[in-house]
């Protein structure tokens, strides 16, 4: 009995080892297999490479074709008056009068409202008494100065004497100058009181009224009157860094308004910046348009249309057609022989189902059209599309 008890101890201590060895086996079974399955694969990607090396794949081609009408760029622009001021008041004083209203169309000045200056009227009627004081001294001051030059002369008085009396009429001269000086000031001051208008043009917004205290200068200060100047208009525009070389002063454009949505008014590039801003990387561009019909509205937004100049020796390309490889952008094309020929592209300007190519390829030149990433120099292809017909795709 105890022998067949330590028989069964033994036999369950070997159990484990066992286990163990029945895990490795299927293990390496799984490898073994996974293993050939991945060379049988790649030697029927091989074997394919290969047959379709000697049979040739099917592909469609295309043409590139001349770029042709250059073309159009659309962008958002804001409208300007052509001038545009705020006017403010530069003397104190109350609102007497006001002489226009939002919409009047003034002209270069008109008189637009009458501030009421006491203050300013007293204090140049002071300074208008004061400089008859300074003059009647000043003219006794001469006189007195010319005397003594005389009696200078025959020695009746002292040199000391009479260069006083002489000093003395100089400085009743410059007492004149300086009270003439704050007589001109408080006339300009007084003149302040009417409101003028700077240039032609329609009054835009009126903020005061009569009896309203006028005080320039203090933080409270509000604009009397807004006037604008529309019959031509302004228009600015921040083209993208990618289009602005095109961007040419006295380059035509046309503007295009949703309250007009079946007319186009046209503009023309008057100044550029010339330079690209760092935050925006967008160019700022000036463009005039002539509004003597009134038909157009400061304020106002505006789609711009720029026609782009053509680039005479650039192609076109459908998108479709591209390789990204590590060497760069590329097309595959189909050679005289009937096998594949990989060129390295320099695009030009995106546009979508297309792109712009500045150089690579010719016209004359077979692209093949969805090319496989695993397309290869010297793969022999058939061609299932004529070239004719893929032309007429691509300028479609």
């Amino acid at each position: 009995m105890s022998k067949n008890h330590s028989g069964f101890d033994a036999a369950a201590r070997r159990a484990p080892g066992i286990a163990r060895i029945g895990i490795i086996i299927a293990i390496v079974a799984v490898i073994a297999a996974a293993w050939g399955i991945a060379h049988r694969l790649h030697a029927e990607a091989a074997l394919r490479s290969a047959a379709n090396r000697q049979t040739g794949i099917s592909v469609e081609i295309t043409h590139a074709i001349p770029a042709g009408a250059g073309d159009r760029l659309t962008l958002p622009g804001e409208v300007k008056a052509f001038a545009d001021a705020p006017i403010y008041a530069r003397t104190t004083g109350y609102l007497k009068s006001w002489r226009v209203d939002i919409g009047t169309r003034v002209k270069s000045g008109q008189l637009l409202a009458e501030i009421d200056t006491p203050e300013i009227d007293q204090q140049l009627a002071q300074a208008q008494a004061d400089l008859a004081s300074a003059e009647a001294s000043n003219q006794l001051a001469q006189s007195t100065a010319a005397r003594w030059q005389n009696l200078l002369a025959t020695d009746s008085v002292s040199k000391q004497d009479a260069d006083e009396k002489a000093g003395d009429a100089l400085a009743k001269a410059a007492l004149v100058k300086a009270a003439r000086a704050n007589v001109a000031r408080l006339r300009q001051l007084q003149s302040f009181k009417r409101i003028l208008a700077p240039f032609d043009g329609i009054i835009t917004a009126r903020n005061v009224d009569i009896g309203d205290l006028i005080n320039p200068g203090s933080s409270s200060q509000r604009e009397l009157f807004h006037i604008v100047s529309a019959k031509k208009l302004r228009i600015y525009v921040e083209v993208p860094q990618s289009s602005a070389p095109d961007i040419r002063v006295g380059m035509s454009a046309q503007l295009h308004f949703p309250e007009h949505p079946d007319q186009a008014f046209p503009a023309k590039v008057v100044s550029t910046a010339d330079a690209i801003d760092p935050v925006s990387r967008t160019m700022r561009v000036q463009l005039q348009t002539d509004n003597s019909t009134g038909e157009l509205l400061p304020g106002a937004y505006a789609e711009v249309r720029f026609q782009l100049p053509v680039n005479t020796t650039a192609l076109r390309l459908p998108a479709n057609t591209l390789l990204f490889h590590e060497q760069g952008i590329q097309a595959a094309i189909v050679d005289g022989s009937g096998h594949v020929a990989i060129r390295t592209l320099t695009l030009g300007r995106d546009f979508g189902k297309t792109v712009e190519v500045v150089s690579g390829i010719t016209s004359d030149d077979a692209v093949i059209i969805n090319p496989p990433d695993t397309i290869a120099p010297g793969d022999a292809v058939s061609i299932s599309t004529p070239a004719t017909a893929a032309r007429a795709d691509t300028k479609k």
